[in-house]
């Protein structure tokens, strides 16, 4: 199914939809630049076919209603005449782009028509090009083609939508790290190691009574131990790795008036939150995206955990119940110029199982708090006044170094697995190499070696896209838009 379908020519139109200056109608296949031919006319009369790679033309999509009765080959004689083109129904004013295979995205003959980015404009050309032969693309095609066709592997290829998603400019880094193959050379260095001692096990395995050398147990011990270190290596960098890529859960919560909102307007740099001198203002969960150094964070402002008076402070606190339980990381705030309360005690028990910050606010007033009992409790505890936007630098420090784990060296850019297949197939083939060195250890039989170096190869040969189901194909594709 899949090489019937790389006969067709697709097209798509690979802007976002909506009012724009361009919008971009792309066409990949065999017949990408005769069907241009059909509906293009240039300004100096050549045709699509003619131009050459890596060059821009402009001119007019036009559509004769009579053309239906005309053969393809009378129907491109009259494209090239200038009286032609005063009389047909020109769709719009264009700038034709031409790259030839292989040097494509597709590595096919592909054409960028570059339209007015006016949705009636773009759909009437992709509805001539469709009405010339080309079939629409599926999501995700074009760059389903580029990776059937060789130019990219499996990991690559999922690293485009990672860019096209990327919340933050650290999670565009890692995307475009992986797009130029960072992550697929590392992962192929370990295969082509694995496949070295493969071949060394199996050639004792099959001529046992031959004059070869034999296999050095301590010399293979010593090579898998290698290959699951690095392994383990990319393994760690996964947690970070996902974090970039898809963010965390972040809640500040704290009795009434200890100043959630107003610290929640500070980290936005925005008045997002109303902030009065009342309790309980904020009766209702507020959620907002925020950029803490490339690390992307859905961060909530929450009703102040009380004994509720009503129905609607019930509502409102069991959310903020909900959100806590849920949140990966937890901003505890206090009133510094008041000590410490009942309800400060109860938030504090309730989030022992959670992963903390303490953050004592309004520093600016005389101090009451017993710091000294939050110091026995949790390992940050950090002092800033949210309403002056003092030390608001600490706490976005201290969010980054709790997520990484004070391990992260930014400038170092160490190579990051943040995609859940990959992290999934290396950690099987992590499991793999282990039992592997384990068999080692226990001197048994070199076929048991062989089987786990097999099997742990099929995994790394998943991942890069070396084996493959249409199953997992449409899967991973299905999520792209369908101009990509």
């Amino acid at each position: 199914m899949i090489s019937s379908q790389l006969n067709d020519t697709i097209a798509a139109i690979a802007t976002p939809i909506g009012e724009s200056g361009i919008g971009i109608v792309r066409l990949s296949g065999k017949n990408a630049l005769s069907t241009a031919d059909k509906i293009f006319l240039s300004k100096d009369g050549k045709k699509p076919s003619s131009f050459k790679t890596y060059t821009t033309h402009y001119g007019w999509i036009v559509y004769s209603p009579q053309s239906k009765v005309h053969s393809p080959q009378q129907e491109s004689e009259k494209l090239s005449t200038i009286d032609y083109r005063l009389s047909t129904n020109i769709i719009d004013e264009v700038i034709l782009t031409v790259m030839r295979a292989p040097k494509s995205y597709t590595k096919e003959d592909i054409v960028e028509i570059n339209c007015h980015g006016g949705i009636v404009a773009l759909r009437e050309v992709l509805d001539l090009v469709l009405m010339k032969g080309c079939r629409l693309a599926e999501p995700g095609e074009f760059t389903k083609r580029a990776f059937l066709n060789g130019r990219i592997d499996l990991a690559q290829a999922e690293a485009v939508l990672d860019i096209i998603r990327a919340k933050t400019d650290a999670a565009l880094r890692l995307g475009t790290q992986q797009l130029k193959g960072t992550l697929s050379t590392q992962i192929n260095k370990i295969r082509d190691a694995l496949l070295d001692n493969l071949s060394l096990l199996e050639v004792n395995i099959d001529f046992p009574d031959e004059q070869i050398d034999t296999v050095n147990p301590k010399q293979i011990y010593e090579k898998l131990k290698t290959i699951n270190t690095r392994l383990e290596s990319l393994l760690h960098q996964a947690k970070q790795g996902r974090i970039i890529r898809e963010g965390i859960n972040a809640v500040i919560c704290g009795k009434p008036n200890v100043g959630k909102s107003s610290l929640l307007n500070a980290l936005l740099k925005q008045e997002r939150s109303i902030v009065t001198s009342v309790p309980g203002t904020t009766r209702d969960t507020i959620e907002e995206a925020i950029d803490i150094k490339g690390i992307p964070i859905k961060i909530v402002d929450t009703a102040g955990i009380i004994e509720p008076k009503d129905l609607i402070e019930k509502k409102a606190i069991q959310r903020s119940r909900r959100y806590i339980a849920s949140a990966d990381l937890v901003i505890l705030l206090f009133d510094g110029s008041k000590r410490l309360a009942k309800e400060d005690e109860m938030l504090i028990n309730k989030l022992k199982q959670k992963t903390t910050l303490a953050i004592i606010n309004k520093i600016d007033l005389k101090q009451k708090i017993q710091r000294h009992r939050l110091l026995k409790r949790f390992n940050y505890v950090i002092d800033i006044s949210a309403k002056k936007l003092k030390n608001i630098h600490l706490l976005e420090d201290a969010i980054v170094n709790l997520v990484y784990n004070g391990k992260l060296n930014a400038s170092s850019e160490p190579i990051m697995v943040s995609n859940f297949r990959h992290i999934e197939a290396l950690r099987a083939a992590q499991k793999l190499i282990a039992e592997a060195l384990n068999s080692l250890d226990n001197k048994l039989s070199l076929e048991f070696i062989s089987q786990d170096i097999k099997e742990a190869l099929i995994y790394l040969d998943e991942l890069l896209g070396r084996k493959f189901c249409e199953d997992l194909l449409d899967r991973i594709f299905s999520d792209f838009c369908i101009g990509k």
